[in-house]
């Protein structure tokens, strides 16, 4: 008898390695996906607010991109070329200058890394230790910036950094603003640290940040934090990385997450959504006169991808030639954070967090947030959680959502609280 492999299981359990996370929370076997609906191999639909995490801001299969890529493949274009000379890197480039970088009057140059965000932060932090001599780096509690040992170093998760099986050095990690409470102004702690010769602080090589945490816990960092914090890395001779993987690109309201704030990144690492289709390509961004690198000094087999920039290209030219596609991420982002505070009442002690479209509800506890998101997905939608506990149920959502499926899977998220608040309540 031959089995339907497209719908079993089996194969996963025997052959796929104890390290994959997310089936365990999405049980089902995907097999279509078009703009913000997800299909399984049983012919069950979803509405997806996981967004591959943040990899799929523009929605799946976009159609123009998916014309672009399949004319490309069609006409027999570069499929894999290094770091050489192509026509859709040179057709991303000057997207890319045109669309993001002189609209901003940045001058900064394009770095290609390995394909992930990890491969960004990693090949940031190496410049940032060779341009000033210098090998402490300065990261922040509930800081995520990738799995890889350097990358690794800099993030504050306990789990995550217990597999790494060495010693994770030459990081200072110092608390985020409201890390420590209200009450308690990190930013003076900071400074005072660093003013102090016995804090025990190397002198940075960096600072690297997110604005918002993504895996964290969704806290947004307020415009005089921030550039409070570039204006120690200044003082200091410190290099400061924005790292905006998951909260660039649109999802926390502009093309950066630094858009409305008076800060000027040495570097800026992106990735997940950048190429628009969910295909591996991550850059870093490097102001020039820290372009210091020898040929080949940093590089990788896969380092740039074409079909990327064929994608990538499109979705700049499509999403980010006018403020049209701001504007609507704006009212989305209106409508989350009403809805969102609806379900906050629901729960003593509940919290919205977040900004953008890349906002969450801390309910307290990890127990009642994976409740609410287990729930969500028996009803049709895809939802993780995040936090240091896993307690922020957190709403990733393609920009692209139309409004009335937004609403709709909002609509239904509140049933999933609803209904497991009952039961807690019920169980008490």
């Amino acid at each position: 008898m031959t089995t339907d492999i497209s719908s079993d299981k089996a194969i996963f359990e025997r052959r796929e390695s104890q390290v994959r996370s997310y089936c365990r929370s999405f049980d089902a076997v995907f097999a279509r996906a078009k703009g913000s609906t997800l299909h399984d191999a049983k012919g069950n639909s979803y509405t997806d607010f996981l967004s591959g995490c943040s990899s799929l801001n523009y929605g799946h299969n976009d159609p123009d991109m998916k014309a672009a890529l399949m004319a490309h493949i069609a006409d027999d274009g570069i499929a894999h070329a290094l770091d050489m000379y192509t026509g859709p890197k040179a057709e991303f480039l000057e997207a890319f200058e045109r669309l993001v970088l002189a609209p901003r009057g940045m001058d900064h140059k394009i770095m290609m890394t390995g394909p992930t965000g990890a491969n960004a932060v990693e090949a940031a932090i190496k410049l940032a230790r060779k341009v000033t001599g210098r090998t402490n780096v300065i990261a922040f509690t509930n800081g995520f910036h990738g799995m890889t040992l350097g990358a690794l170093s800099l993030t504050g998760n306990s789990g995550k950094r217990r597999g790494a099986g060495v010693p994770l050095n030459s990081v200072t990690h110092l608390p985020f603003e409201g890390s420590l409470g209200d009450d308690v102004d990190t930013l003076a702690m900071i400074e005072a640290m660093l003013e102090n010769d016995s804090s025990g602080i190397d002198a940075p090589a960096a600072f690297i940040l997110e604005l918002v945490q993504g895996e964290g816990g969704l806290t947004a960092a307020s415009r005089s934090w921030v550039e409070g914090v570039a204006r120690l890395a200044k003082k200091h001779g410190a290099k400061l990385i924005v790292d905006d993987i998951q909260a660039g690109i649109g999802r926390a309201g502009d093309f950066f997450s630094f858009d409305d704030m008076d800060i000027e990144p040495d570097m800026i690492t992106l990735a997940k959504s950048l190429s628009g289709f969910g295909l591996p390509f991550a850059l870093t961004l490097i102001r020039p006169e820290l372009d210091v690198w020898k040929p080949a000094e940093h590089n990788g087999t896969f380092r740039g991808n074409t079909h990327a920039f064929v994608t990538a290209r499109i979705a700049l030219e499509k999403f980010w030639a006018d403020d049209a596609f701001k504007v609507e991420i704006a009212e989305k982002a209106a409508v989350l954070t009403g809805r969102l505070q609806r379900i906050a009442d629901m729960i003593p002690g509940a919290r919205l967090k977040g900004r953008g479209m890349m906002q969450g509800v801390d309910v307290g506890n990890g127990g009642l947030a994976g409740a609410i998101c287990a729930e969500a997905f028996v009803r049709g939608v895809i939802i993780e959680t995040s936090g240091a506990d896993d307690e922020v149920v957190k709403v990733l959502a393609p920009l692209t959502t139309p409004m009335d499926q937004f609403k709709e899977g909002l609509d239904t998220l509140a049933e999933a609280a609803r209904a497991c608040v009952e039961t807690r309540i019920a169980a008490e």
